[in-house]
């Protein structure tokens, strides 16, 4: 899968987001740094890659479990005021619906915990290489 990410416009900080077959993606810079607060900002969608995994991961768990889970709501809460020194927290809660059981309840939690985006922001290694791209490359 290749993401695109396109400027769009001079002087703004706004990106359009080409990923195959999904529209009007968009991530902004917020306003402290110079954009305009038009889109989420790269944090956010960071953040939110997390609490949207923890959330199908739980529902999967549940569902393939037989459990009565209804609805997952998840919470994330960042505090970035130590990422230049690096550590970026983010305090996480979560809310199932349908499930009364607070054994159930504690594994669904756990079962987060093992999220493929979890997994990668703490355990993994991320290998970025960066390169400019060749004239003809789209």
């Amino acid at each position: 899968m290749t993401i695109t990410v396109i400027s769009q416009g001079e002087g703004g900080l706004r990106q359009k987001v080409e990923l195959e077959g999904f529209e009007d993606l968009y991530v902004d810079a917020p306003s402290v740094a110079g954009g305009d607060d038009s889109a989420p900002d790269p944090h956010d969608y960071f953040d939110l890659s997390l609490a949207a995994c923890k959330a199908i991961t739980a529902q999967m768990y549940a569902y393939r479990k037989g459990w009565p889970l209804t609805g997952v709501t998840v919470w994330v809460v960042r505090d970035e005021r130590d990422e230049r020194h690096g550590v970026y927290r983010l305090d996480v809660s979560l809310r199932f619906e349908g499930i009364d059981d607070a054994k159930q309840l504690d594994r669904l939690t756990e079962i987060s915990d093992r999220c493929p985006i979890h997994r990668l922001m703490t355990t993994s290694t991320v290998d970025i290489t960066t390169r400019q791209a060749s004239p003809d490359q789209e």
